[in-house]
C-alpha cells in the first residue's frame, strides 16, 4: 500500500487527466494516473472514437504514455470515473496492464473526491497472458 500522500498525488493527477478526456460517445469520461518505479507518476485519459474499436483507454494511454519515455516498471494505478461506483479497469487494459505490472501492484479505484476500493492486480486478472506465460519451459 501507498502512504496518504502518494495517494493524494495520484487522486490530483487522476482528476487533472478526467477534465481532458475526449468521450463524445459514451458520455463516460476516466482519468488514470500510473506511478512508475522511479515515483514519478503518468497520467491519461481515454479518447474515443467514432470507430470505437479505434478508442484507447485511460489506463492504456497512462502505460503507452510512460513506456514510450522509457519506463516500463510500475507501481500503482488509480482510475478514475466520475461515479460513486468505483469502475475497474476493462478487460483490454488488464491485459496491457499484464506485459508490465506485478502481481501484487496495487489498483486504486477513485471517484472525483477519494478512493472508493483497492485490489491487487491479480485480483482483477487472475490468469493473464503474457511474458511469464510466454517464457515459461514447456
Amino acid at each position: 500500500m501507498l502512504d496518504e500522500e502518494v495517494i493524494q498525488q495520484l487522486l490530483d493527477v487522476a482528476r487533472n487527466s478526467l477534465q481532458s478526456s475526449y468521450s463524445p460517445y459514451s458520455s463516460f469520461p476516466v482519468g488514470a494516473a500510473l506511478l512508475d518505479s522511479s515515483g514519478k507518476i503518468w497520467g491519461g485519459c481515454n479518447v474515443e472514437n467514432a470507430s470505437y474499436g479505434a478508442t484507447v483507454c485511460a489506463e492504456r494511454t497512462a502505460i503507452l504514455k510512460s513506456v514510450s519515455e522509457g519506463s516500463q516498471e510500475f507501481r500503482a494505478i488509480l482510475v478514475m470515473t466520475p461515479t460513486e461506483r468505483p469502475t475497474p479497469p476493462c478487460a483490454l487494459c488488464l491485459q496491457v496492464m499484464a506485459e508490465f505490472c506485478k502481481p501484487e501492484m496495487p489498483v486504486y479505484l477513485a471517484n472525483e473526491t477519494e478512493v472508493k476500493s483497492s485490489f491487487q492486480y491479480s485480483e482483477l486478472l487472475a490468469y493473464p497472458f503474457g511474458p511469464a506465460y510466454l517464457l515459461e519451459e514447456k
